[in-house]
């Protein structure tokens, strides 16, 4: 580097293509910069020169969502995370967002980031993570593998938020599908205080309709899965006939739907769909919550067909 080289707020850009799709992949966090094909955005990026706001395409782990008050307790031990949601007083998301990845792998249709979370406070434990997108005919496959490297049991979630776009200013005249019975409640913290089904509500899309006014914000369960395995959240202009579909395996138990509303920046421009294998809260109530022993790896899977 010369003394004239600028750092991008992103770092290192990682590029990947197949036939018209075009995918970018960065150095901070390890996620999703953009998604296209053609001329077409598939997700509600950022540029070049900008820097990651509002969780876009981010990397969620070892936790997705939030931990209220950043405090938890695992094998009989109290830890103690920054609160980095600090007006709700909530550790989000994990701590892998804005840290350094690298390239274990680059290819013209594949790229595989990797990167070790270090013991550190709040957080005592080593993880080796890998996550690999690959580009195909059928759209973006991402696979992501933690690994736990220390010397005793960890607590271990995962999630991503990538923002779909349909291409409409906003998202109210698109159709969406969310192949889930259950909803999570929440209260103004957005910690979870309960679920219910969807049967009756208006957060029933397990029939295609359009989003409408409806504010989004929700954690969605009970998934159901296609002969493959796999969760399919569907959103689709229908003057267009333009969709977009994210697809989830079995690792994946829980799905975070988020319209932006509180932000300006994405406020229903586009929809985060975001794949999780727990729910918020995770590290406080265990649900779902994975424990990894010493040398032991859990893989997940997701992807974007359009």
């Amino acid at each position: 580097m010369t003394a004239g080289d600028v750092v991008l707020p992103s770092g290192r850009q990682f590029g990947i293509a197949q036939g018209d799709q075009r995918v970018v992949v960065v150095e901070v966090g390890g996620g999703l910069r953009s998604y296209t094909v053609g001329d077409a955005d598939v997700l509600d990026g950022y540029a070049v020169d900008g820097t990651c706001t509002s969780g876009r395409g981010q990397v969620l782990i070892p936790w997705p969502n939030r931990i209220e008050d950043g405090r938890y307790d695992f094998d009989g031990v109290s830890h103690s995370l920054p609160l980095d949601e600090v007006p709700n007083r909530n550790a989000i998301h994990g701590l892998v967002r804005w840290a350094s990845w690298t390239a274990a792998e680059h290819r013209p249709d594949r790229v595989v980031m990797a990167h070790v979370l270090h013991p550190q406070p709040g957080y005592p434990f080593s993880l080796t993570l890998s996550i690999e997108y690959s580009l195909s005919d059928a759209g973006l496959t991402v696979r992501t593998t933690a690994t736990n490297a220390g010397d005793r049991d960890c607590p271990y979630g995962c999630g991503a938020h990538p923002y779909l776009t349909a291409g409409t200013a906003v998202v109210d005249t698109l159709e969406l599908r969310i192949p889930a019975g259950t909803v999570l409640r929440s209260d103004e913290r957005s910690l979870p205080t309960g679920s219910a089904p969807v049967a009756g509500t208006d957060y029933d899309f397990r029939t295609p309709r359009a989003i409408g006014g409806l504010v989004l914000d929700n954690a969605f369960t009970d998934l159901e899965r296609d002969a493959d395995g796999m969760a399919r959240v569907e959103l689709r202009d229908p003057r267009t006939g333009t969709g977009r579909t994210l697809w989830m395996d079995e690792a994946y138990s829980y799905v975070m739907l988020f319209s932006g509303d509180p932000l300006p920046d994405v406020a229903r421009r586009a929809l985060a769909v975001e794949p999780m294998s727990c729910p918020p809260n995770a590290f406080r109530s265990g649900e779902s919550l994975v424990r990894l022993a010493p040398g032991e790896s859990h893989t997940a899977t997701w992807g974007i067909s359009v």
